[in-house]
């Protein structure tokens, strides 16, 4: 067991390296993907800023603050992916920013879909006799069985607040973790039923699924009306963020966790894996700005609800006109 632990380089058991010692390490190789990967965060965030200033004096308020925000997920995250890459003993920080700055675009895209719409009271009107189908992901999509809701004020209140939670109470989570960490108590290694992040990350799982649900509901809803304003790929393109910053991230963290990710002086298991993250983060969310600014950076014709119809209304039709064919067959 002596001739076992006397094999253990002594920095795979420390903490992550300081920044200094990362650039000290870096070979040409290192040099040059790290050269890469900041050009790459870096034009997004250029990208970004300069598709911020379109949209402000191209589109009309208050959409055009909403565009901004939920826009800005994918250059956030690869902003904070970047300097994590850099400064190794950052990445409580850096992860937690990007984590709080996504769970308000839940929010924020919840906003732009009535936006798009013309507001709560246009939505009203429209869906006045057209009822929300609520058996979607990703908490209900195995209940067909529950009832439609009817859209009213209080229904479109709850689904806000369903939303809204998420981004107060993870900015809430996420500073309290990082108090507990400062001190000791919060450590994503630690998973003993003593630790505290054997229970915040349980909770924040399920406020997560809380939030996305309602987003959910209003997407399946008017996917069809909005279809002129390309709210499918739109849509395409925040679920994607969602897999590949909480998803893909947890996964990789699992992975170093149990060993699988091996360690690599001077970065530990642990370094290693959340390295491993950023670096593919920062390629990742440098694809989506390219393809997120082909939807957002641009001007569409107003929408005209008197002459579209709610999805439920059109699929019920299809079902129908289908279900008759096969009987008159």
């Amino acid at each position: 067991m002596e001739d076992l632990n006397s094999t253990i380089d002594p920095t795979c058991l420390q903490d992550p390296p300081l920044a200094i010692d990362v650039i000290n390490q870096l070979d040409m190789f290192g040099i040059a993907l790290y050269s890469i990967l900041t050009f790459m965060a870096t034009v997004s965030l250029v990208l970004y800023l300069e598709e911020c200033v379109y949209v402000y004096k191209k589109v009309p308020a208050p959409k055009k603050m909403t565009i901004i925000w939920v826009n800005g997920a994918a250059p956030v995250i690869a902003i904070m992916s970047c300097l994590g890459m850099w400064i190794p003993r950052s990445t409580m920080f850096t992860d937690m920013t990007s984590n709080s700055y996504f769970a308000i675009v839940v929010y924020k895209f919840l906003k732009l879909i009535l936006e798009e719409l013309g507001g709560e009271e246009a939505f009203l009107k429209h869906s006045a006799k057209k009822p929300l189908r609520i058996s979607t992901g990703p908490c209900c999509c195995c209940c067909p069985c529950l009832p439609r809701v009817p859209v009213t004020r209080r229904v479109i209140f709850l689904l806000k607040l369903g939303s809204l939670q998420y981004a107060i109470l993870k900015t809430a989570l996420s500073i309290f973790s990082i108090v507990l960490w400062t001190n000791g108590n919060f450590d994503l290694s630690d998973l003993e039923i003593t630790g505290a992040a054997i229970w915040i990350n349980p909770f924040i799982g399920v406020l997560t699924i809380t939030a996305l649900w309602p987003v959910s509901i209003m997407f399946m809803h008017n996917r069809i009306t909005l279809r002129s304003l390309k709210i499918i790929p739109k849509y395409a393109m925040y679920q994607l963020v969602l897999v590949l910053s909480q998803l893909q991230a947890s996964i990789i963290s699992i992975l170093s966790l149990d060993g699988t990710i091996a360690c690599s002086p001077p970065f530990s298991s642990i370094a290693r894996g959340s390295m491993l993250s950023q670096q593919l983060m920062i390629v990742e969310m440098f694809i989506v700005t390219l393809v997120t600014r082909l939807f957002y950076r641009r001007t569409y014709a107003p929408l005209v609800l008197d002459q579209h119809e709610s999805d439920n209304t059109q699929n019920d039709k299809m079902i129908l006109s289908s279900a008759i064919e096969e009987n008159a067959a």
